[in-house]
C-alpha cells in the first residue's frame, strides 16, 4: 500500500484544524481585551515603555494585520482545501459516476427490507414496478444478475457536495479577509469647505496615503435641534480626476459615496477659527470656541475652574502641567463606542509625555478612567447648552472616513455560498432504493429496501408508501 505524503497528511489532519481554530479564538480574545490601533501615548500610560515596545514588536497592538495572525488564516485555508480534496477524492465515484454499480445483495440483506411473494413472473413484475421507481427517482435502471433482477433508483447524489460548498464558503471568507487586510485600508481626513485633497491619513499607522483622485468639499450644512445638539450634517462632495468632476453626491451619516472600490463616509465636522481659516486640517469647536473646564488634582483633591479657548494652551495649577483644547466633535468615538458630542485636547504633564484627552459633554466623570494626576471635566460654555449655532459666515470642515476593502465581494460570495451549502447539507439527501425480484418455483419473491445519508425517518416513510403502491400495482 502506498504511503501518503507526510506533508499532505499533516495538512489534512483534523487535529490541525482544531489547533488552528483554538489559536484563532484565543488570539481574538487577546485582540478584544487589548485595544487595537490606539494612540501610542495611551499604550505608554497603560503598559509602560517596556511592555508597550514588547507588544508592538509582537504585533499585538494591530493584531489583525500582523504576519502571524494572517499566517494562521493562511494555514487554516490550506488545511480546509486539503481536507476537502482528500474527502472528495474518496467519494468521487459515488457522486459523479454516470452509471453507478448496483449490488442487489446489499439491499436484500438489510434488516429493514420489506418482502412479499407474488404469483406473477419476473418480467411482468419488472414492467409493473419500473414506472413506480422512475416516477420517484431521477435515475432508474434495471440490473439482471442470474436468477434475480433488480430495479434500482437514485436521487440527490449531488447533495453530498453540500459539505464541500460550506468548506468553499469558509475559504472565500478567509481569503476575502486576507485580501482586505493586505490591499485595503481605513483612513480619515478633514476637508474645509471649498478645498480639495488627494491624500488621507491611515488610521492604523498614521501614514499618508495618496488617492487616485481628489475629494472636494463644495459645501457643508448643519441642522441642529432646539437644544443645540446636531440633528444632521451633510457634505456636498465632488470627486475629480485630472481636474475634471467625475462624480458628485451629498454624503450624510450611513449614506456613503462609493467610487472605484473606495467608500467615503461622513464621520465628523467642525468650524475653523478665524485665525486659521486657510488651514485644511485644523479641527475647531462647534457651538462655541471656549469652554469652562474643571481641573481636579488627585494629590490635593482641590478643583480649579478655568475658561479655556480652542488652540490656546493654559498652565495648570499645582505644577500639574499644561492643557491645550484642540477641537469639538459632534459625534466622538471611544474604542468603537459613540459617546456623543465631546471636546478633544492634549495634557502635557510636568514630567512625562503628552496624553490625548477626550471629554464627552454628557459624561462629567469620563476623564477619571484615564488615571492621570489631574481629572478634567467640562462644567460649562458661554451661553449654556442652548447657545446659538455658529454664524452663517463661519467656515466648516467636514471629517470623512475613507475605506477600501477589495475583499468584500469575496466575503459576500462566501456568505451566499454558506447559506446554499447549509441548505444542501441539511435539507437535501442522497436516496437509493432497490427492488430485488427473485424467481421461485411458480412465483416470485420481491424485496424492497432503501438507504439515505440523512433524514432516515423520511426515507422509511417513503419506502412504506412505495411498498403500498407496489402491492396495488
Amino acid at each position: 500500500m502506498k504511503t501518503a505524503n507526510p506533508l499532505w497528511k499533516f495538512f489534512c489532519s483534523v487535529q490541525l484544524t482544531i489547533v488552528l481554530l483554538l489559536s484563532l479564538a484565543l488570539t481574538s480574545i487577546i485582540g478584544t481585551v487589548i485595544p487595537q490601533n490606539e494612540n501610542p501615548d495611551a499604550y505608554l500610560h497603560a503598559y509602560g515603555a517596556f511592555r508597550y515596545q514588547l507588544l508592538d514588536v509582537l504585533g499585538v497592538l494591530d493584531m489583525y494585520h500582523s504576519w502571524w495572525f494572517q499566517g494562521l488564516l493562511v494555514l487554516l485555508t490550506v488545511n480546509i482545501v486539503v481536507c476537502s480534496i482528500d474527502r472528495l477524492r474518496a467519494g468521487w465515484k459515488l457522486i459523479f459516476k454516470r452509471r453507478p454499480t448496483v449490488n442487489p445483495e446489499r439491499f436484500a440483506r438489510r434488516s429493514d427490507a420489506r418482502t412479499v411473494n407474488d404469483k406473477r413472473d419476473v418480467e411482468t413484475l419488472v414492467k409493473a414496478y419500473e414506472p413506480l421507481v422512475a416516477k420517484r427517482f431521477a435515475h432508474c435502471q434495471v440490473v439482471r444478475t442470474g436468477d434475480s433482477t433488480a430495479i434500482y433508483g437514485e436521487k440527490g447524489r449531488l447533495s453530498r457536495l453540500g459539505v464541500y460548498i460550506v468548506h468553499l464558503s469558509v475559504i472565500f471568507l478567509l481569503f476575502g479577509g486576507l485580501v482586505g487586510s493586505f490591499f485595503g485600508f481605513e483612513a480619515f481626513v478633514n476637508i474645509p469647505e471649498g478645498e480639495s485633497i488627494d491624500t488621507v491619513r491611515l488610521r492604523n499607522t498614521g501614514q499618508l496615503h495618496k488617492l487616485d483622485f481628489q475629494i472636494r468639499c463644495d459645501d457643508f450644512s448643519l441642522t441642529l435641534y432646539e437644544n443645540g445638539a446636531p440633528k444632521e450634517y451633510r457634505s456636498a462632495l465632488t470627486l475629480l480626476e485630472n481636474g475634471k468632476p467625475v462624480k458628485k453626491k451629498d454624503v450624510i451619516v450611513n449614506a456613503p459615496l462609493r467610487y472605484r472600490g473606495i467608500n467615503i463616509f461622513q464621520s465628523s465636522y467642525g468650524k475653523l477659527p478665524p485665525d486659521r481659516m486657510n488651514r485644511s486640517v485644523m479641527p475647531t469647536p462647534g457651538p462655541s470656541d471656549h469652554y469652562t473646564l474643571s481641573f481636579t488634582s488627585k494629590t490635593s483633591g482641590m478643583s480649579y475652574h478655568k475658561t479655556v479657548q480652542v488652540g490656546t494652551p493654559v498652565d495648570l495649577p499645582e505644577g500639574l502641567g499644561r492643557f491645550l483644547l484642540i477641537s469639538y466633535e459632534a459625534q466622538a468615538d471611544f474604542r468603537g463606542m459613540d459617546v456623543g458630542a465631546a471636546l478633544k485636547g492634549i495634557i502635557t504633564p510636568a514630567e512625562g509625555q503628552p496624553v490625548d484627552v477626550l471629554l464627552p459633554l454628557k459624561f462629567a466623570n469620563f476623564d477619571k478612567m484615564r488615571g492621570g494626576d489631574v481629572v478634567i471635566a467640562v462644567t460649562g460654555q458661554p451661553g449654556g447648552s442652548n447657545s446659538a449655532p455658529p454664524p452663517a459666515e463661519a467656515r466648516y470642515y467636514t471629517g470623512l472616513q475613507v475605506t477600501r476593502d477589495p475583499g468584500v465581494w469575496l466575503v459576500y460570495s462566501g456568505f451566499i455560498l454558506m447559506i446554499a451549502g447549509c441548505f444542501v447539507t441539511f435539507y437535501l439527501s442522497h436516496q437509493q432504493v432497490c427492488i430485488v425480484i427473485e424467481k421461485q418455483n411458480k412465483s416470485s419473491r420481491v424485496i424492497l429496501a432503501g438507504t439515505t445519508n440523512r433524514n432516515k425517518l423520511a426515507m422509511q416513510n417513503g419506502i412504506d408508501k412505495m411498498f403500498t403502491a407496489m402491492t396495488n400495482a
